[in-house]
């Protein structure tokens, strides 16, 4: 994308690269795992066009941003911290932000802790992660017992890294063909799976080819992206997700106040996540100003490139009636 400006930013003690187009009130982007900036491309044109100033950086651990060595720096404290510093970075006293998978949970807590500087959400593919009673990698334990799941899988510093830097593209072509809506039941993505499994590639199986939303070129930026950087800083979000839980505490019971959007694909692996179906079902409680609940049929994980041209006009429509442009 030719036109999009690209600068790096100093936000709370690290460098963020940054991915801009357009003028006007901001819209902050935040991806999800294991992507980049890239993957809001389409939304980025549609927002400048109709006169918002579209940013999306890549987030702590990924691409052309700094990737901080120790686990702990990556809390959900820190993600929203670097969200405020960046608009503070870019002089924008506010921002509706934009969220999907990870990128969504940031978004969610950007606005439940800072609805003065964030005060619309749209989130796509995860729901509000209410807090629960329980650090929620000890209850997946105890609740999954032997059954392969990948947040735990993941928990192991270095043993992820392995399998999916072994050959990044490769490891990415799985990843957007198995979650996508394109892929057949029988090669569709389970995050949860009896039996022994040695690694995640396992129940991802080897594509026939890129979905028909994805190009050799897309897939060529994001995989240059984490040639970079490897996997470990993504990796390191899900390491922190009982540490989340406990820094969380504060906001037990808080809802999201600012208008809110959610969209997601009716066959997004998400909804096979233990306890995701019972978050969506609570949405509209945990979530009061929920404006429009967006399912969208025959449509996969990754919904901002599956299904560009719904998911703008849905974005547009929300953010005309409660972020206006003008």
């Amino acid at each position: 994308m030719p036109d999009v400006r690209h600068r790096v930013v100093e936000t709370n003690g690290l460098r963020m690269h940054v991915a801009e187009l357009g003028e006007g009130p901001a819209v902050l982007f935040c991806h999800g795992f294991p992507e980049c900036w890239y993957s809001w491309r389409h939304q980025l044109r549609a927002l400048a066009d109709a006169g918002y100033r579209a940013v999306a950086p890549d987030q702590r651990g990924y691409g052309e941003t700094d990737a901080p060595a120790a686990i702990e720096q990556y809390t959900i404290l820190h993600l929203v911290g670097d969200l405020v510093g960046l608009l503070d970075a870019l002089g924008a006293p506010t921002a509706a932000i934009v969220g999907h998978d990870w990128g969504a949970s940031v978004a969610w807590q950007a606005a439940l802790m800072r609805a003065d500087r964030f005060p619309a959400v749209a989130a796509l593919s995860v729901p509000f992660p209410q807090r629960g009673p329980a650090r929620p990698l000890e209850a997946a334990r105890r609740s999954l017992g032997d059954r392969f799941f990948y947040w735990l899988y993941f928990q192991e510093p270095g043993v992820a890294e392995a399998e999916l830097e072994r050959d990044v593209r490769a490891s990415l072509r799985r990843f957007l063909y198995a979650l996508s809506g394109e892929a057949p039941a029988g090669d569709a993505w389970q995050p949860v799976a009896a039996g022994a499994r040695r690694g995640l590639l396992d129940g991802l199986p080897e594509p026939p080819g890129l979905p028909a939303w994805v190009t050799e070129a897309d897939l060529d930026v994001c995989a240059r992206a984490l040639e970079r950087t490897g996997f470990r800083g993504g990796l390191n979000w899900y390491r922190n997700i009982d540490r989340n839980w406990e820094l969380t505490a504060a906001w037990h019971g808080a809802r999201v106040s600012v208008p809110a959007l959610f969209l997601i694909g009716d066959r997004d692996n998400v909804l096979q996540i233990p306890g995701m179906r019972a978050r969506l079902e609570r949405l509209p409680e945990s979530v009061p100003q929920l404006r429009r609940l967006v399912t969208l049929p025959g449509c996969g994980h990754w919904i901002q490139q599956e299904r560009a041209a719904e998911v703008n006009a849905a974005l547009l429509e929300f953010l005309a009636a409660v972020y206006p442009a003008a």
